[in-house]
């Protein structure tokens, strides 16, 4: 059962020519980017909010703002059985890879897998798995295996020869803080990340789920941002990465919540000492890129009940034999 699936890594560049293939996951926040009239605008506009955020956390040796640019690419990961039947090959995650680029020097430098994480296994958790469990209850129950495959996966994808081949260093998830919890400013500062906020109260749903996957979280809000990010992690946030690994992080996935969080990471003011994130806000101001926030919603509900037919029910003894069997590493 060790030996039940394998994976397979293939590349996209993420530029203002990206269009989705048929495979790519529709509910990924570059697949919404790039469909519709204004799609390579749309596209154009995303990368140079990248990159000027980007020159405008690398001020050193960079007078005119302009030394650096970030190349993104779309990194599929397939998860390929290798018993024999139908649906063989299934599409598991997909993420952003980093480059960065001195444009001064020439020099390039590898910055940091992992942004813009999207699973369809995420969406059938949530989508169709949650709702499923609290089918005409009241109050939230979670299941007490929640998470749990999705995580195995994600932490036996890491330890892979197929991810070691091609990345040096462990991922980091960056995504939006939670509307369900309050943040305190702390008087810890990291010169990139900026200041440091703390949660009230227990883990959310969220941060329990990235713990099923081996992460750990902190929350920081970069110089000049409006609101902390969220980074889940391997290891030792501060230590395992370079400055301009983590402004590389920080420019790509603040950009993209200025597009479609634009009440919390594109306010009109900055984040307070305790800080409650809201969408009801109104106080924010629009960016010029177009965003369906509503129709990801709706995919990601369609793509949970794909994950359902053409992985969890073919494939669903076998996985599950295969997590009963897998030891979660200890980190």
């Amino acid at each position: 059962m060790a030996n039940a699936f394998t994976y397979r890594i293939t590349t996209t560049p993420f530029d203002e020519d990206y269009a989705p293939s048929e495979s790519s996951r529709a509910t990924t926040n570059f697949a919404n980017l790039a469909r519709g009239e204004d799609r390579q605008q749309n596209l154009r506009n995303a990368l140079t909010m990248i990159n000027r955020r980007f020159n405008d956390l690398a001020r050193w040796d960079n007078p005119n703002g302009d030394r650096y640019a970030v190349e993104l690419r779309i990194v599929s990961v397939e998860l390929e059985f290798t018993a024999e039947g139908e649906d063989q090959a299934f599409p598991l995650i997909e993420v952003l890879d980093v480059q960065i680029v001195d444009q001064t020097t020439g020099a390039r430098h590898q910055g940091i897998v992992g942004n813009n994480f999207s699973s369809y296994v995420r969406d059938y958790d949530f989508s169709v798995l949650l709702p499923a469990a609290n089918a005409g209850g009241t109050g939230l129950t979670v299941p007490d295996d929640f998470g749990d495959l999705h995580g195995k996966l994600f932490q036996h994808f890491l330890d892979s020869d197929a991810y070691r081949e091609r990345f040096a260093l462990s991922p980091v998830i960056c995504i939006s803080v939670s509307t369900s919890r309050t943040y305190h400013r702390t008087a810890n500062q990291y010169p990139v990340l900026g200041v440091e906020y703390e949660q009230d109260g227990d883990f959310s749903l969220t941060d329990a789920y990235f713990g099923r996957m081996g992460l750990q979280v902190r929350y920081f809000m970069p110089p000049g941002g409006r609101a902390p990010l969220a980074f889940y992690f391997r290891g030792d946030l501060l230590s395992d990465y370079t400055d301009l690994q983590l402004i590389g992080t920080i420019s790509t996935m603040e950009s993209f919540q200025k597009i479609y969080r634009p009440e919390i990471y594109n306010a009109n003011s900055a984040a307070a000492s305790t800080y409650r994130p809201s969408l009801e806000q109104q106080d924010y101001s629009l960016t010029k890129i177009t965003y369906d926030r509503e129709e990801r919603s709706q995919l990601a509900k369609i793509q949970g009940k794909f994950t359902d037919e053409h992985f969890m029910t073919p494939h669903g003894d076998v996985l599950q034999q295969w997590a009963a069997d897998y030891p979660t590493p200890v980190r």
